[in-house]
């Protein structure tokens, strides 16, 4: 069986190690994770494969990091998933309140499934502003065209880029 875990607490060292002596500890084996430091706060997640027998053991000493400060949550995965093609991409433009919110409305109304989402505000060298900066995972079925997903999402603002990251 295969558990995605979601982990936060307040950021310290040793907590990615602590994660990962519990799962081992219990014959679960990482998968694959995204582990992250934001404003003082650990944030991760994780997918973890066991053998079904060994959940109610792992499940319980995971929910014991509690007493050490740490919260996780922990959810099956879904095995039945419908497949799709990953595509990366790169979306930069001037940096403003709600530029998240726009290019995932867009993706949403071309039902395009985001994998993964990385953002970021950097300075702009140029203008002396704000540039935002997204690189993005993006799974289409079979029936989905990237070049339509690309041509909503430039039409978001004149001065938003997209960028092909996979060709």
């Amino acid at each position: 069986m295969e558990l995605i875990l979601s982990v936060m607490a307040a950021d310290r060292p040793g907590i990615a190690e602590r994660i990962a002596d519990v799962v081992a500890e219990h014959g679960g084996n990482w998968q694959e994770s995204r582990l992250a430091s934001m404003a003082g706060r650990f944030a991760g997640i994780v997918r973890v494969s066991l053998e079904q027998e060994r959940y109610g053991e792992l499940q319980a000493a995971l929910q014991a990091l509690r007493d050490e400060g740490l919260s996780v949550q922990i959810e099956v995965g879904d095995a039945d998933a419908e497949a799709v093609e990953s595509h990366w991409i790169e979306v930069i433009g001037n940096d403003r309140a709600g530029i998240v919110r726009e290019v995932t409305r867009a993706l949403a109304a071309e039902q395009v499934n985001v994998i993964d989402l990385s953002t970021e505000v950097e300075p702009a060298s140029m203008s002396g502003g704000l540039l935002f900066r997204a690189t993005l995972e993006l799974g289409l079925t079979p029936g989905q065209s990237m070049d339509a997903v690309i041509q909503a999402l430039e039409a978001l603002s004149p001065d938003l880029m997209v960028d092909r990251l996979d060709d």
